[in-house]
C-alpha cells in the first residue's frame, strides 16, 4: 500500500505518517509507504494551486490512497475548502487514488468551531462522493470521554504526540475498513520539551529516538472512542 498525505501543520505535526505506517503494519503485517506533501500554514486551495507538484504525485506514484487535509486554525469555510478540494479530487480518480478527507478538529479555545468543521467536511463528502475520515469527531469525543487525555499541543490547536497517535489510528481504520486490531504502543513526539525556533529549526533528527511510549489505557481508550464513533456513522 502506497499512501499521499497532503495538508499542513497537522499531518506533519510529530510525523503522523510514521505512526500510520505503524498502525498499517500492526494490522496487516505489511508496512505501507507514506509520502507527504505537507506545508505550515496551507489550504487546499494553496496545494490545488501547486498544481504540477501534486499532479505529478498522483499521476506517477502509484498511490492507492491520498489523505487531504484543509487548513483548520482558522477553517476558511466550505467554499474556499470545495474550491481547493475539487480539482484534488479529479487529479486523484483521473489517476486511480482513492481520496480519503481528513475532517480536522478544532482549537481548545473555540470548542463550538467543531460544528462548522464537520458540517462542511460531511458535505462535501457527500457532494463529491468520498471517504470522511471524522478525525475531530473521535477527538471531540475523546475530550468529552477522557478529559484527563491530553490530545493538545501547548499551543491549544496542534496536536501533540497523543493527539497524533489519535489521528494515525482514525485514517488506518478508515482505509483497513476495520476497528479492532493489535495497536503499536509507540507514538512519536520530535519535540520532546524543544522549543520551535523560527530561526534555527532543529527538532529530533534522530528517526530512532522519535518514538516513545503510550501507556495501554490511553491505547484502548482511543482505539475504543474511534470504533464507537467509526461504527456509528
Amino acid at each position: 500500500m502506497k499512501v499521499l498525505f497532503v495538508g499542513n501543520s497537522h499531518t506533519f505535526f510529530n510525523d503522523m505518517p510514521q505512526t500510520f505506517a505503524d498502525m498499517v503494519e500492526a494490522a496487516t503485517g505489511s508496512r505501507p509507504e507514506a509520502v507527504m506533501l505537507a506545508y505550515g500554514g496551507r489550504s487546499l486551495i494553496w496545494h490545488s494551486q501547486e498544481y504540477f507538484a501534486l499532479r505529478y504525485n498522483l499521476m506517477y506514484g502509484d498511490y492507492d490512497y491520498c489523505v487531504i487535509q484543509q487548513q483548520a486554525h482558522p477553517f476558511p469555510g466550505i467554499e474556499e475548502t470545495r474550491t481547493g478540494l475539487k480539482p484534488m479530487v479529479e487529479i486523484c480518480r483521473a489517476a486511480g487514488v482513492r481520496p480519503l478527507l481528513y475532517m480536522p478538529w478544532a482549537e481548545k479555545r473555540f470548542p463550538e468551531n467543531q460544528v462548522k468543521i464537520t458540517d462542511c467536511m460531511e458535505q462535501l463528502g457527500r457532494e463529491f462522493d468520498i471517504e470522511v475520515a471524522p478525525v475531530g469527531l473521535v477527538w471531540k469525543e475523546m475530550l468529552a470521554t477522557h478529559p484527563e487525555i491530553d490530545l493538545f499541543w501547548k499551543d491549544g490547536e496542534h496536536a501533540g504526540p497523543v493527539g497524533d497517535y489519535l489521528i494515525a489510528q482514525v485514517l488506518a481504520m478508515c482505509i483497513l475498513k476495520k476497528t479492532e486490531f493489535a495497536y503499536p504502543a509507540k507514538m512519536r513526539d520530535f519535540f520532546q520539551g524543544l522549543e520551535i525556533d523560527r530561526s534555527n529549526l532543529r527538532l529530533i533528527e534522530d528517526a530512532e529516538k522519535v518514538p516513545v511510549d503510550i501507556d495501554d489505557e490511553t491505547v484502548s481508550a482511543i482505539a475504543q472512542t474511534a470504533a464507537r464513533v467509526l461504527e456509528s456513522m
